[in-house]
């Protein structure tokens, strides 16, 4: 039989019994319906997490910290010089795989603008800083080569600094006024633009109260960046460390924080091993320091992803299973309804497998526009989660999930119409026009 005329046989007979066609295909819609969204919102929760990972560095950043040395080195702990601008500058000349590094040292210290004050954590950069931390610049321009060289006092600020000591003023507007860091006056050249997590920005943009981070509240992972205060490192060395530490000069001075920036991910294992091998030269043979990846942390996240996801598509793969077995009762009681049908078609010459393919059809056809239609329900479904139980990260719709469920509908029909259709194609044909 020709797959178009079974087709069209199949369509007249779902037609003519809509009622029971819709309780046939009620399952599939259901759990099409279900796996789409449950894929729609991993997919969300999947670009939501790969996105916070990008804003806070990436598995490109990698911090250089301190720790315990081994009892094997223990008495050559004091060969080591620690971390130390001498570590940032012999990796940015002898580790070629590695293509950003940002030294730091940071110092507590009030802060103050006219008729405002406060107090934060300074920190002293290079210019690197800017791609290893992932910035963004709302207004003005990063620090220079320049201003670490001429250890000019000049400050870029975070958006949340910003809006405390000149609230209310224009952004482009706070650029090149002054701001006190422990009475010395320093030009702000820069603001960074305002990080925020999905939830906060969507309430922002619908006129909605964020609730701010402070302590006993909520945690926010842009805080840090958000109350950036960032001058030139040699600035900070002269002005805030020197007086502190006479014996030291810039080049040895403790650093807070050694991070850097990975080139290539493809090449993450080599650059490790290059930056290995640098400190350990650096560090005369003392091993009293670490590299920090977040290779575990987002390895966790991605698992947990995984798991929401096999979790919610093998309930929905139950739910379209269930369905089939009610295609397959339905095609069976149709079968019984059609008995004479099928006998006289037998008898005028067709063939058993003619009548196979037409069961199979009907059945495939009942499950692809139960699909169909478990596609349009979940637009709804989705909408009515977004309002009832919104969530950080926005569902996202993918063509391959959408496929990947009618795909599985059309399986499950397939599936389900073979032994109504085996049972069917198998009638003898006298037997079959005696049948009342």
């Amino acid at each position: 039989m020709n797959i178009l005329v079974a087709l069209q046989i199949g369509l007249r007979e779902i037609a003519a019994h809509k009622f029971r066609s819709f309780l046939s295909m009620l399952g599939i819609v259901l759990g099409v319906s279900s796996l789409v969204s449950t894929l729609a919102l991993t997919a969300g929760i999947e670009q939501g997490t790969r996105a916070f990972m990008q804003q806070v560095g990436g598995l490109e950043y990698v911090t250089i910290v301190n720790k315990e040395i081994s009892n094997e080195k223990f008495d050559f702990w004091n060969l080591s010089p620690g971390r130390t601008l001498r570590d940032g500058l012999a990796i940015k000349k002898g580790a070629p795989l590695v293509s950003h590094v940002s030294p730091e040292l940071a110092v507590g210290a009030a802060i103050s603008a006219p008729g405002r004050s406060d107090r934060k954590s300074i920190r002293g950069v290079y210019p690197d800083h800017f791609v290893v931390g992932r910035h963004e610049l709302k207004a003005g321009r990063f620090l220079t080569n320049l201003d670490v060289e001429r250890s000019l006092r000049t400050a870029v600020i975070g958006d949340e600094i910003a809006a405390t000591l000149w609230p209310g003023l224009p952004t482009k507007d706070v650029v090149g006024r002054q701001i006190k860091i422990n009475d010395r006056p320093f030009e702000v050249v820069g603001v960074l633009a305002k990080y925020e997590r999905d939830e906060d920005r969507k309430k922002r943009e619908a006129g909605k109260p964020v609730t701010p981070s402070r302590m006993g509240r909520r945690w926010d992972p842009f805080r840090q960046k958000n109350e950036s205060l960032l001058i030139p490192f040699s600035t900070m060395f002269y002005e805030f460390r020197a007086g502190a530490f006479p014996l030291d000069s810039m080049e040895s001075v403790r650093l807070d924080s050694l991070i850097v920036r990975i080139g290539d991910l493809d090449k993450f294992r080599p650059a490790l091993d290059q930056l290995r091998s640098i400190l350990d030269v650096t560090h005369r043979g003392v091993d009293d320091f670490d590299l920090e990846t977040r290779e575990e942390w987002f390895g966790r996240m991605e698992s947990s992803v995984r798991a929401t996801k096999m979790s919610g598509g093998l309930i929905a793969a139950i739910s379209l299973i269930v369905g089939g077995i009610g295609i397959m009762n339905i095609m069976l009681a149709s079968i019984s309804e059609r008995v004479r049908e099928i006998g006289i078609r037998l008898a005028v010459g067709a063939k058993g497998r003619d009548i196979f393919v037409q069961i199979l059809v009907e059945s495939v056809s009942i499950a692809f526009i139960g699909g169909l239609l478990g596609v349009l329900a979940a637009f709804g479904l989705l909408e009515i989660l977004k309002l009832i139980a919104p969530t950080e990260n926005s569902p996202i719709m993918t063509l391959g999930g959408v496929l990947f469920s009618v795909g599985f509908a059309i399986l499950s029909g397939f599936l389900s119409g073979i032994y109504p259709a085996m049972r069917a194609s198998r009638l003898h044909p006298i037997a079959a026009l005696r049948y009342e």
